[in-house]
């Protein structure tokens, strides 16, 4: 029997997808070992492989075949514009992709001015301005604190992953228009799919499962 393997986006996203992981009875114990300097992680019993990556290399090391499975946010999937199956939204790390800036900017996006938009995700941006709502901007590609752009006088707006707004707040700056909801999904291999379609169905089938057992939760508190 040959390993599925698993690419994990690091960090917090890595630890709940283990933990829904283990609600369907696939588990890893040498993950737990947090002093461990291992790069890759087997369950030999199961025949699963588990590695921790970038979540921007995640969808790169799916659609190459490196990871049969793996678990990224939405907006990797959506910058990143590889060729794989996204199969499930795990309803976990949900958060807005959002164009946000100062309340007098709101105009400007409303009258479809040139203006310059500064974002980690360009791909994201450019979709949304010029596929959806037919506006040309210039768009900025920053790697650190986008919430600077604006108030530097940059750009005009960005396009940034909101969580609760605080951020936002505290530097006078609001959400002034949605540009989609984000959740983190599984993505698949399509090879991968054809040749594992047993076993790999078997573990959407089953996550899909707790998926809905915690909304119905969620809807009952």
């Amino acid at each position: 029997m040959r390993y599925i393997t698993f690419a994990l986006a690091k960090g917090r996203l890595a630890e709940k997808s283990m933990e829904m992981f283990e609600e369907i009875g696939i588990s890893c114990e040498e993950m737990k070992d947090k002093s461990s300097r291992k790069l890759i992680f087997t369950n030999e019993e199961l025949g699963y492989r588990f590695f921790l990556a970038k979540a921007s290399d995640v969808p790169t090391y799916v659609e190459y075949g490196a990871a049969d499975i793996g678990i990224v946010g939405k907006d990797t999937i959506l910058e990143e514009g590889r060729r794989l199956y996204e199969v499930l939204d795990l309803g976990i790390g949900k958060c807005r992709m959002c164009v946000c800036g100062p309340v007098s900017a709101g105009e400007l996006l409303r009258h479809h001015e040139l203006i310059r938009v500064a974002t980690k995700y360009p791909d994201i941006a450019k979709d949304y301005f010029y596929n959806k709502k037919h506006q040309t901007v210039e768009i900025i590609k920053l790697n650190g604190s986008i919430e600077l752009a604006p108030i530097v006088g940059l750009s005009e707006v960005i396009v940034d992953i909101v969580e609760t707004g605080s951020t936002l707040r505290e530097n006078g700056l609001t959400i002034l228009e949605e540009v989609c909801p984000l959740s983190a999904r599984m993505v698949v291999n399509q090879v991968s799919m054809k040749r594992e379609n047993e076993r790999i169905a078997r573990i959407i089938q089953d996550l899909r499962r707790v998926v809905l057992r915690r909304q119905e939760g969620q809807q009952q508190q």
